[in-house]
């Protein structure tokens, strides 16, 4: 069942035969995470790429002043990694925090190439993915320098109702680069 939702989310992207879907299985293992868990933490090189089947994260830094940034939260369904220190090999920036008891199938570096050479078209899966992941982050970038806080918000609650749900007032605001409490007078407005 674990994998299962692993072989729906590739599906969405290539396509796959049955043996080629239980190919990759192999190559990803199931850790589990407990709420306020780390699976990364700032200082550290990141050495895989994880898949969400049960939980939520949060990928933050936190900078010299000790505020914390929120740069994504990964649902059920979800990649998440931080691509700079996976890809370079270097101290990592981010910090991934389980925000509820979570389970993640992950890949390392090394097997993710083995899987490149033993199915040609998981590179083709990844490259899609990592296309996919830019334009968001484009998205995001645009949203936040032309829309308002409030806007920010109603955008961010109506796009991602599950993960929203799951949030305290500091960790959304932290996302959307508020103070937490001027979230609080956001969300009081009609």
């Amino acid at each position: 069942m674990t994998y299962n939702l692993l072989i729906e989310n590739i599906k969405k992207h290539i396509d796959l035969s049955s043996s080629e879907a239980d190919s990759i299985c192999e190559f990803f293992k199931l850790k589990t995470i407990k709420k306020k868990e780390f699976l990364l933490t700032q200082g550290t090189i990141c050495k895989f790429e994880g898949f969400v089947v049960k939980g939520c994260f949060r990928t933050f830094t936190i900078d010299k002043k000790g505020n914390e940034n929120t740069l994504y939260f990964a649902a059920k369904d979800w990649w998440l990694m931080d691509i700079d220190s996976f890809m370079n090999h270097k101290p990592s920036d981010l910090n991934i925090q389980a925000l509820e008891d979570s389970e993640v199938l992950i890949i390392s570096q090394k097997d993710k190439e083995t899987l490149y050479a033993k199915i040609p078209s998981a590179e083709k899966l990844f490259r899609i993915m990592f296309q996919k992941s830019i334009v968001a982050w484009q998205r995001r970038i645009i949203r936040n320098h032309s829309l308002t806080a409030k806007e920010r918000y109603n955008h961010f609650v109506e796009k991602y109702p599950k993960i929203a749900s799951k949030l305290t007032d500091r960790q959304a605001s932290s996302y959307l680069g508020i103070t937490h409490e001027f979230l609080s007078k956001i969300k009081k407005q009609p």
